[in-house]
């Protein structure tokens, strides 16, 4: 029986890149050492290595990372939950990051995201849903 591509990020040991590199990311901005992380990452989800990720439980530990307080902005930037939310509405649209990038460029104009304000951010969470709801009609 073949493999279905597209269920990898459900079988143990084959979490999608682009997630890894969203955890290394949090892990990075949050100074976590690397005992740290793993411990959170055991606590939280039952296992020691990212790689070994279900896709339920990427999400379960990015939800963990988002309600922490060390995670919030600071002087009104964009949260981390608002760039979680940002990459989730990217994956549903199907879009890929140079078009993402475009796309708040032309109607916003700043393809840097962590410059965001929580107030732009929030506007730009708002334009996206907006184009998926069309999408989806």
């Amino acid at each position: 029986m073949p493999i279905n591509p597209y269920s990898l990020t459900t079988i143990p040991g084959f979490m999608d890149k682009k997630k890894l590199a969203v955890i290394h990311i949090v892990k990075r901005e949050l100074s976590l050492s690397d005992d740290e992380y793993r411990n959170i990452l055991e606590r939280v989800t039952g296992v020691r290595s990212a790689k070994d990720l279900t896709d339920d439980q990427f999400h379960k530990l990015m939800r963990y990372f988002v309600r922490t307080r060390h995670y919030k902005a600071t002087n009104g930037g964009i949260t981390i939950r608002q760039k979680y939310y940002l990459r989730q509405l990217q994956e549903k649209l199907q879009w890929d990051d140079a078009h993402f990038r475009n796309y708040i460029h032309k109607y916003f104009h700043n393809r840097n995201i962590n410059t965001y304000t929580k107030h732009n951010a929030s506007n730009l969470i708002v334009a996206l849903k907006s184009v998926l709801k069309s999408h989806d009609t």
